[in-house]
């Protein structure tokens, strides 16, 4: 994986790193679903955003490849999946919480779908 991720680099710029995999408008809300609790892919297509699924698989997949979540079986529905975030994953809640905490004092009338993200 690490020659796949450093072949897709834009810059050595660790901002623009961290961008490539997570600064398009629909990943950082699939991560905050999966902070809520969502697993299932039906679950991420009822967020209020309304991501489309081809958009959500290839997220998803994106995450995955690059070690934020992992794909298991689904141990409530056979032959489906569930996703979860990894610890790598998970380390990006105080960037989520940063950016609710900015979006909250400069967003009149902005709320918090995650309370604590």
């Amino acid at each position: 994986m690490a020659g796949k991720e450093k072949s897709h680099r834009r810059s050595p710029c660790a901002l623009a790193c961290s961008l490539d995999i997570f600064g398009d408008k629909w990943t950082l809300l699939i991560v905050r679903d999966l902070m809520r609790g969502c697993a299932h892919f039906k679950e991420f297509e009822q967020s209020p955003e309304g991501i489309a699924t081809n958009i959500l698989s290839n997220r998803l997949a994106r995450l995955v490849d690059h070690g934020l979540v992992e794909r298991l079986p689904s141990p409530e529905r056979a032959g489906r999946e569930t996703y979860h975030l990894t610890p790598k994953g998970d380390a990006l809640r105080p960037v989520l919480e940063a950016i609710v905490e900015w979006g909250k004092a400069q967003m009149p009338g902005a709320g918090v779908f995650l309370e604590g993200v």
